[in-house]
């Protein structure tokens, strides 16, 4: 395994992701000498009653606070930097913004991971370099992930991994020595942990995001790239609602569960804004029923991305959410609820009652758009009063004008959105758009036409909702599956050192019987026997015989490297668990030292116990004791044509851990 490729990008590639990926690290070392300078002004402070001392740090705690307010303002720049993730061939369609990847530290596993194998395994820990050079490699790849499936299996690989890692080297009474530190995606603030739930929940962060990165990469010009758009940010929505479902006393503010909340919320509302684009690129078709039904599924995008932008603007998010991020939610509620009015103006205004239409359908329509409309008016005025529908059509257009208005003056106020030559192109557009379809349709003698519109309930065919992706749950290979079964060999349970003794059948007999999965367990044992006078227990488990490692055998394949013993003897490995609750299994095995002779036994039922107490179950006697009836017993099964055993299948290294009219192409429509 230490030859296996890996995935990850270079992080000194000069990429525009890379590029921005470098400058956020950089700036997040910078904020943390920043906050430890503070601090120690701080402490300083408090400490000293000088009060020329107090004058100088108070000027240098100034100075320490205007270049941590300065270099926020450039992290937050960077967290606003969302056109080296578009598409290339986006021209056309407003920028979405992706989340950026929690940056990390470098960790060494090396000591600390060789100490506790020293210590708790009683293993020298300098034969395990490959498997932590692996591990640590694994770990390094992940910081730079490729922003593809690739990536993405890479990520779900190392997050599977950490259970594993963290059922062998992590106990809750026992401090690791390893500390992860994660940045803060928002404030660039550094949180260190012993913990390794703080790794855990990173990395699923990193996940969401990466998720979030191949969605905004995707084509949206194109029906497949749509779809991987939305798919995308389905996925990143239900990975960031698993991570607030399953770590909530994480202490940092990206994944606090309120911000994990709003970020979901904003990715269905970029998947819903995905699905919209894909109904309207085919181009939307000039017709009545057609031109409402697409001013509902705009006012849908518009509602939902309103909702977000209310989540944002509320303590604790607003302070850590850049301006972009808000300022953007803004633009795009307002830009969305233009074009509903401006669809459905010109739905009443370029259309009419014809006498080959269905009123009926018509009538029903009309009246789900709108929740109320204007005292004294009806859905069945609209659509056969043509001054009526010119009215209402022209109110439509003024909110249009206006909502676009709302949306220029937001983009103006924020400088990062000035950037977004393109946004500003499409808002400017769409403004000149309802302003000619309103002086088309305005009639300057009259006074009596300044009634207000009334809102567009939103509805939409196909909704944007959560979806947790299958990759999160993967198989992976153990990297100390030498360490043998997890399930025994784990930072929980507690082994006593191993244990060398002679093993020498005598009279041709062990004199113990094995049983349980791997790693097999010695029961029955014959206190008179050769291997318990060496030093044998009853209860002890087997981990080597000779130089061959058997923890991982099942029972059958131990008996495979006993059944050939002679009466020189082999050494035996063996290790007790410190508490003494070996477990008990329903399998066991015996040996006997007759040639080439060998069984299983299984519990099975009493005849007499199971017609007298409902089918109690006891325990045949063992093939394998120290008398003469026994080794008759043992001797018989020479008679039988081959020996009968159901073997257990040896212990599984791959682990299971842990988304009618026509039609037309009109720009000016969309």
């Amino acid at each position: 395994m230490a030859n296996e490729p890996r995935l990850g990008c270079n992080p000194f590639a000069q990429t525009g992701r890379s590029k921005l990926q470098n400058q956020r690290a950089g700036v997040n070392q910078q904020i943390i000498k920043q906050m430890r300078m503070r601090a120690g002004a701080e402490n300083l402070l408090k400490a000293t009653n000088n009060n020329k001392v107090r004058e100088m740090v108070g000027l240098e705690l100034s100075y320490v606070n205007s270049n941590l307010q300065l270099l926020m303002e450039e992290l937050e720049a960077l967290n606003s930097s969302v056109d080296v993730y578009q598409s290339p061939q986006e021209m056309s369609n407003i920028p979405l913004i992706p989340l950026g990847l929690k940056e990390t530290k470098e960790v060494d596993f090396s000591v600390a991971f060789k100490d506790f194998i020293l210590e708790h395994y009683s293993e020298d820990g300098n034969d395990y370099e490959d498997e932590i050079a692996d591990l640590m490699d694994l770990r390094q790849a992940c910081r730079t992930p490729a922003r593809s499936e690739a990536g993405m299996e890479l990520l779900a690989k190392y997050y599977n991994t950490l259970p594993l890692m963290e059922s062998r080297f992590f106990t809750p009474n026992r401090q690791s020595g390893l500390f992860f530190t994660w940045y803060d995606s928002f404030t660039g603030v550094p949180l260190c942990q012993q913990n390794i739930s703080l790794e855990k929940a990173s990395v699923l962060f990193n996940m969401a995001a990466l998720f979030t990165q191949i969605g905004t990469r995707s084509n949206r010009q194109t029906l497949t790239g749509l779809d991987q758009a939305v798919t995308s940010f389905q996925k990143a929505a239900g990975v960031l609602n698993h991570l607030r479902d399953t770590f909530t006393h994480i202490p940092s503010y990206d994944l606090s569960p309120a911000m994990l909340a709003m970020l979901s919320s904003m990715m269905l509302a970029q998947a819903q804004e995905c699905l919209f684009e894909r109904s309207v690129l085919p181009g939307i078709r000039n017709h009545f029923l057609s031109l409402l039904r697409m001013a509902q599924e705009a006012a849908k995008v518009s509602d939902i991305y309103d909702q977000v932008h209310q989540s944002m603007v509320q303590t604790p998010i607003k302070d850590n959410v850049p301006l972009f991020w808000s300022s953007m939610c803004q633009v795009k509620t307002n830009h969305y609820r233009s074009l509903a009015h401006y669809f459905l103006a010109t739905a009443l205004l370029d259309h009419q009652l014809g006498p080959n239409d269905d009123e009926d359908q018509q009538e029903k329509t009309l009246s789900q758009v709108y929740d109320s409309l204007p005292e004294g008016r009806s859905p069945l005025d609209l659509l056969k009063k043509r001054e009526e529908r010119r009215l209402i059509g022209k109110a439509h257009l003024r909110r249009a004008v206006m909502s676009h208005e709302e949306a220029l003056r937001v983009h103006g106020l924020c400088r990062h959105l000035k950037k977004l030559d393109v946004l500003e192109e499409i808002l400017q557009a769409s403004l000149e758009r309802s302003k000619d379809k309103f002086s088309a349709n305005d009639n300057k003698d009259e006074f009596t036409d300044y009634m207000e519109a009334p809102d567009i309930i939103s509805k939409t065919e196909h909704s944007a909702h959560p979806e947790l992706p299958s990759n999160t749950k993967v198989k992976v290979k153990d990297f100390f599956q030498r360490l043998g079964p997890l399930s025994f060999f784990n930072a929980k349970q507690r082994w006593t050192a191993p244990r060398s003794l002679r093993l020498v059948p005598k009279d041709g007999e062990l004199g113990f019987t094995l049983k349980g999965e791997p790693p097999v367990q010695v029961v029955s044992l014959n206190p008179s026997c050769a291997a318990a006078v060496n030093g044998l227990k009853e209860g002890d488990y087997i981990v080597a015989v000779g130089d061959i490692d058997c923890k991982g055998m099942s029972v059958s394949q131990v008996i495979g490297l006993l059944k050939d013993v002679g009466e020189e003897g082999v050494d035996l490995r063996v290790v007790s668990l410190m508490d003494g609750n070996a477990s008990m299994h329903t399998k066991s095995a015996t040996y006997c030292g007759l040639p080439k002779t060998y069984s299983m036994i299984c519990l099975a039922y009493d005849q007499e116990d199971k017609s007298a107490k409902g089918g109690k179950v006891t325990k045949k006697p063992s093939f394998l004791s120290w008398g003469l009836k026994n080794r008759l017993k043992s001797a018989s099964t020479l008679s039988l044509p081959s020996a009968e055993y159901s073997s257990t299948l040896p212990w599984n290294k791959t682990c299971t851990t842990f988304p009618g009219s026509s039609s037309f192409n009109d720009s000016s429509l969309y």
